[in-house]
């Protein structure tokens, strides 16, 4: 059958498998054994639709989730979806000033949340943004800081003081009429954003990507069109919601064809295993780290595997070793890769089925279906030759509707003929296959998390002391890459490792924090007197060489 591009909106494919297949299971979380069929699915999400209503959600509303990959979760995104909301999504590992970055620059008018993660507490931290929450009713707190902010949504049975909770947004629900949904569901249209995501991009601090309903259903059907799935396929999702890699290539995958998604809420190897043995599991996701901890769990032997077929490999560089145990151990004999960025939906190019294995190995693959990509030179614009360096662009459906706020960010990304600039240097071979081979930004990729150094340069400029401070990549075995920071202190100022440290936890997200801090007197400077970080990368390898490191 020839591919062609769809468009339906997120709310509109979970209501066709939900009169194709009502039966069919949709959604499962393996652990508790809990499971939603696609008719059961889409009715939770109607009553949610009409419980976010009941609380001034409309079409439009920037609609907030921080939460791990909890059951609600994707009702709160598929519920924003049919009535025309954008589900802002706020990564796990954020602390206090990065959630009021983000409040404050996506007008988020409704705070959907779970108690936390074990190095942050949520609930305190939104308490913090918004005191007057502690003493006022369910949806009157206000903000001078946050204006936009009206509601916070605590997703669970619990109670807080000026929040909702699941079971009484529900409750509200039930004062919507159906009539009052449908129409709001009638005015929803495949190229309305629907998901907003926060990203370095390029430069700067975050912004969010605003990702249409066709950029997102599309890329994640033709995902799973090039891995061969079906409506009997199983995929286990242990990757996070909050990411492209989740939303996406996981989600709208499963969405688009009809199979069913088993959920593990935070990463753990053995619910993964165990998830996978139990249910059955055809395809799996995940970065490298996470493939190599289910490898390496002591209890690996225990759980049958030989159900798996397929899966993705992507975030970050992925060892040719690593696939072949996986391929191996794991039998996900056609293991795949994706490339892109949180700005192409993420999909750009992938490898698929039919490329061999080595193929699959060493390359990005070749380009999605409806969607060019071209090398092109930095300096001059112009197409590389074959095999020519150059930096990965793209134009097509998978294109991001732009940068929230920001037309001067998204005309430095988008050129005037609609190609997507990477910040990506690649190449592309005579059979097609592209290679990605370095970066022209200083985007650090630590993990599949994305980390602009910026944004920590300029949290650290607080430190007293401090006079200058440059954020580079660091090569490290576990993560692809680390966080490495020179610092200047100020003439007669002792700074410590450990203090720096400490200024940073539980204010910027762990994985920001600098793991190597090096204290120098300058820094290497060009002719011109511009800072070349490339030196600065060079210099720490041969510090941490000095001091017996491992890093490669």
């Amino acid at each position: 059958m020839e591919l062609q591009l769809q468009d339906k909106t997120a709310g509109q494919w979970l209501e066709h498998w939900a009169a194709a297949t009502p039966d069919k299971e949709a959604l499962v979380y393996s652990d508790r054994n809990l499971r939603f069929t696609w008719e059961e699915f889409n009715q939770r999400v109607d009553d949610m639709a009409k419980g976010l209503m009941s609380i001034g959600v409309k079409h439009g509303t920037h609609v907030g989730i921080w939460a791990t990959n909890v059951p609600d979760w994707l009702t709160f995104l598929y519920a924003g979806a049919k009535i025309g909301a954008v589900l802002v999504t706020v990564n796990t590992s954020y602390k206090q000033n990065e959630l009021e970055y983000l409040v404050k620059d996506s007008d988020i008018h409704t705070l959907c949340i779970t108690e936390g993660v074990f190095d942050g507490n949520y609930v305190d931290m939104v308490y913090a943004i918004m005191p007057d929450l502690r003493m006022s009713q369910r949806g009157f707190a206000r903000s001078e800081a946050f204006p936009n902010l009206k509601n916070v949504v605590y997703i669970g049975q619990e109670k807080f003081r000026g929040m909702y909770n699941t079971a009484e947004l529900l409750l509200q629900g039930k004062n919507i009429g159906d009539d009052v949904l449908e129409e709001a569901k009638s005015k929803v249209k495949h190229t309305d954003v629907v998901n907003m995501q926060y990203t370095s991009g390029t430069t700067g601090f975050p912004k969010g990507v605003m990702l249409t309903h066709y950029n997102i259903a599309n890329n994640g059907y033709f995902t799973g069109e090039g891995m061969g799935f079906t409506a009997d396929d199983k995929l286990c999702c242990c990757v996070p919601l909050f990411h492209c890699f989740g939303i996406t290539l996981a989600t709208m995958n499963v969405l688009t064809h009809g199979c069913t998604q088993v959920m593990v809420e935070k990463f753990d190897p053995l619910v993964v295993l165990a998830s996978i043995h139990k249910e059955r599991c055809t395809a799996l996701y995940g970065v490298p780290t996470m493939f190599i901890a289910e490898l390496n769990h002591p209890m690996f032997d225990m759980f049958d595997l030989t159900s798996l077929r397929t899966g993705i490999m992507a975030g970050a560089l992925c060892p040719i070793e690593l696939m072949r145990a996986v391929t191996e151990k794991m039998h996900i004999t056609h293991i795949t890769s994706v490339y892109g960025l949180t700005e192409t939906s993420p999909g750009m190019t992938h490898t698929v089925l039919s490329d061999a294995f080595e193929t699959r190995c060493t390359t990005v693959g070749r380009e999605y279906p409806f969607t060019e990509v071209k090398v092109l030179n930095p300096e001059t614009g112009e197409e590389c030759a074959v095999d020519e360096s150059g930096e990965v662009c793209c134009r097509g459906y998978l294109v991001m509707n732009g940068y929230y706020k920001n037309p001067q960010a998204t005309a430095e990304v988008i050129d005037r003929n609609g190609f997507l600039h990477s910040g990506d240097l690649g190449t592309k071979d005579r059979d097609g296959y592209y290679r990605i081979t370095g970066r022209i930004k200083d985007m650090i990729i630590r993990g599949g998390e994305n980390i602009y150094p910026r944004e920590i340069e300029e949290y650290l400029y607080r430190l007293e002391g401090l006079k200058d401070v440059q954020v580079v990549a660091v090569a490290s075995p576990r993560y692809g890459e680390a966080v490495g920071a020179f610092i200047i202190p100020q003439e007669g100022v002792t700074l410590s490792e450990e203090l720096v440290k400490d200024f940073c936890r539980g204010q910027i997200a762990r994985h920001k924090i600098p793991k190597y801090i090096f204290f120098v007197d300058a820094f290497p400077l060009t002719g011109s007197g511009k800072i070349q970080k490339f030196k600065l990368r060079e210099m720490a390898l041969e510090i941490l060489k000095k001091q017996g490191v491992e890093i490669v």
